[in-house]
């Protein structure tokens, strides 16, 4: 009776998020096949933010994608193409950019001008203003200065020439500037809206006006986002989709449900993910579908903590993960075992330098006992361990997998935290953990998006504490230097200086997994392992 009891509880919670979400019953499947094409999404958890200079995760990412549009947008292949601007010219010494505007509308009815990218920008750098991601503004001249109160917003290098003409001045010649121009940091916000209501971003309404090829139809917080076609969009005739419905559903094993009931179109990553034990039934009907992205999984240890702040014992719980133990038992979606920050599928990194011997259980217990002379620890049942993690079914089982193998292997006594998702970001942003999970997918394609985060402690995305001025050293020189190959090398050498030191322990290369309807094309991740919601076709 039990078993009975409890399946039909399930059924009927199932049958609960289904209708909040407006995701099933025959009625809305049958009108949505007269009248439009819908595409139904699920995301594991509440979007922290939808303001795009806020925003730091990859799920509110894709769907700011859909909404908002930058300077230029990555397609399909990973190729740069213009997008708000239409036409880039490029001084001679690659310092100077200057972006033309095509005539667009936000989505009620105002012109989308060169100020709005100026005051997007600069509101990301004001340091009043908590952007977590305002680094990846540096590029631009005088943006750190301002960002770390050494400057003022008048001296950072953007300015909206007129209306059609933003201008931008660099500190260096960066060659993936336009990338970065697509990502949703840079991206515009209406200025009037903005500067008349604060929390414009806080609920869908009148007031989150958006530039990109959907609008913000409805935000059922906790449970459901709603995407409608825009009228106003510039290229609207190459957007296919008429509505996106997006469930919030914690549970991979219930997303996996909802798919096969025909609920979902895509499960599957940068979405909610395919849980561990469904992957083999999807490998073995020949629907999963891998690929190489340039992401990384990885443990951070909180180098604030005492016992976290020996770089010892960091080391020591770095060689002792069976990464293609976890990987064959685990993950098991042809993950590629980390040795360093910067993944293989980024450009230049395909001959990545082995920094350690995976499961060098040896290594690892000498690293161990010197770490536990160092602070004055005699018994190894004495060294207690945090790893904390955000509620997932495969986050849980990879902690699971390296908890016992600590404990094992080094006699130690490691203890999980799991917290839902914005109290374990709460966590990780105030150094309240030991060990934490993270994943980080690359924001354009060069090494430096995994690797400028450590060349301060105080980065928003470092969430280590740690720094070292010889890592600073070559990331500053990197940034300057115009010789490709010599670049690499500069950024190259800041990754063995980290992880000399051991401030994250990197577990593998994420591939990503997913499946999807035969009637959706173009929604497959790029390498970054981003979605373009505006490519995405549905053939009925």
């Amino acid at each position: 009776m039990k078993k009975n009891f409890l399946w039909l509880a399930i059924l009927a919670a199932l049958t609960l998020v289904l209708s909040a979400c407006g995701f099933g019953g025959d009625s809305s499947k049958e009108d949505s096949s007269k009248e439009s094409k819908t595409l139904n999404l699920a995301i594991a958890s509440e979007p922290p933010t939808l303001n795009p200079q806020l925003s730091t995760d990859t799920q509110s990412g894709s769907i700011l994608n859909g909404l908002f549009e930058g300077l230029t947008r990555v397609d399909q292949k990973g190729q740069v193409e213009n997008a708000m601007a239409e036409d880039v010219k490029v001084s001679k010494d690659q310092l100077t950019y200057t972006f033309t505007l095509r005539d667009t509308k936000w989505s009620n009815g105002d012109a989308v001008v060169a100020g709005d990218f100026e005051y997007a920008w600069k509101w990301a750098l004001n340091p009043e203003n908590q952007s977590q991601y305002s680094s990846i503004l540096y590029p631009v001249k005088g943006a750190e200065a301002f960002n770390t109160g050494k400057g003022k917003a008048k001296d950072v290098g953007v300015t909206a020439k007129d209306d059609k003409t933003l201008v931008v001045t660099l500190e260096n010649p960066t060659p993936y500037f336009t990338q970065l121009t697509a990502f949703y940091t840079f991206m515009p916000v209406n200025e009037k809206v903005a500067t008349s209501n604060k929390k414009w971003a806080a609920e869908a309404g009148k007031d989150y006006v958006t530039n990109g090829p959907y609008s913000l139809s409805e935000w059922k917080h906790n449970s459901s986002v709603t995407l409608k076609k825009e009228k106003n969009y510039w290229d609207k005739a190459n957007v296919d989709v008429d509505q996106i419905n997006i469930a919030m559903v914690e549970s991979s094993t219930t997303a996996n449900r909802m798919y096969k009931n025909g609920d979902i179109d895509f499960l599957g990553a940068p979405f909610q993910s395919v849980p561990l034990d469904a992957i083999d039934a999807y490998k073995a009907d020949k629907t999963l579908k891998i690929k190489d992205t340039a992401s990384i999984y990885l443990y951070k240890f909180n180098t604030k903590d005492k016992m976290m702040s020996n770089a010892n014992i960091r080391k020591a719980l770095t060689l002792a993960i069976d990464r293609q133990g976890l990987i064959d038992n685990v993950t098991k979606a042809n993950q590629k075992p980390a040795n360093g920050i910067v993944p293989n599928a980024i450009a230049g990194w395909d001959t990545q330098e082995k920094f350690f011997k995976d499961n060098d259980i040896e290594g690892a217990k000498k690293a161990l006992a010197l770490g536990m002379k160092e602070l004055g620890i005699k018994d190894a049942k004495d060294v207690e361990i945090k790893l904390s993690i955000n509620t997932d079914e495969a986050h849980a089982a990879i902690a699971q997998f390296v908890q016992e193998g600590w404990n094992k292997n080094l006699g130690i006594s490691t203890k999980i935290d799991n917290s839902e998702w914005q109290v374990f970001l709460d966590k990780m942003t105030s150094f309240d953990y030991q060990v934490g999970r993270m994943g980080w997918s690359g924001d354009y394609n060069d090494a430096n998006t995994f690797l400028d985060m450590y060349t301060t402690a105080d980065n928003g995305n470092n969430q280590t504490g740690w720094s070292n001025a010889k890592y600073t050293k070559f990331m500053a020189e990197s940034n300057k230097e115009t010789d490709p190959a010599k670049r690499l090398k500069l950024l190259q050498s800041a990754e063995a200086v980290a992880m000399s030191e051991f401030p994250v322990a990197p577990l593998y290369d994420y591939t990503t997994i997913f499946v999807i309807k035969d009637t959706v094309k173009n929604l497959e991740p790029d390498v970054l392992g981003n979605v373009n919601l505006k490519a995405v076709k549905i053939n009925k």
